[in-house]
């Protein structure tokens, strides 16, 4: 799957090119200061429980990605050499294929399992739908809604 580079946009916001994933300004600062301690980094996003709403941020490679995954994205940071490899568990795709995700920082902690967890915030997602025109660039049939018959 071809990916764009992110931009840094408010959550809920619309990018000028189509992205699956975006990067708020919180979130593209703290993986510049995380980067500098760990090295290059990879988010994970499951469907699971433990945190499982949000996205998991390690070490890349540390988290071993195979068929059972979905790579939504590499997000381009500015002051970050190595891109940030972004997935997504096949059944939480499933379920959020028609959505554009937005990377956030809010303070409070999140699971042990991610780099971040030490620093007081925790990565978030915000979604919204895509649009029509997204829908279309990235070959996703919108669904029906309603009745049918």
């Amino acid at each position: 799957m071809a990916t764009t580079p992110p931009e840094t946009v408010a959550p809920g916001e619309p990018s000028a090119s189509p992205s699956r994933v975006d990067l708020t300004g919180e979130a593209a600062d703290l993986l510049r200061r995380l980067t500098g301690i760990h090295g290059p980094l990879m988010f994970h996003q499951s469907g699971g429980c433990c945190d499982g709403s949000s996205p998991m941020c390690f070490p890349a490679g540390e988290f071993l990605t195979s068929e059972a995954d979905v790579h939504l994205a590499d997000l381009v940071v500015d002051g970050v050499e190595a891109p940030v490899g972004f997935w997504m568990s096949v059944s939480q795709y499933d379920y959020w294929k028609h959505t554009h995700l937005t990377v956030d920082v809010v303070k409070g902690r999140g699971s042990g399992f991610s780099v971040e967890a030490p620093e007081g915030v925790r990565f978030l997602i915000r979604s919204r739908l895509l649009t029509a025109e997204e829908l279309s660039a990235f070959g996703i049939t919108t669904p029906t809604v309603g009745r049918v018959g």
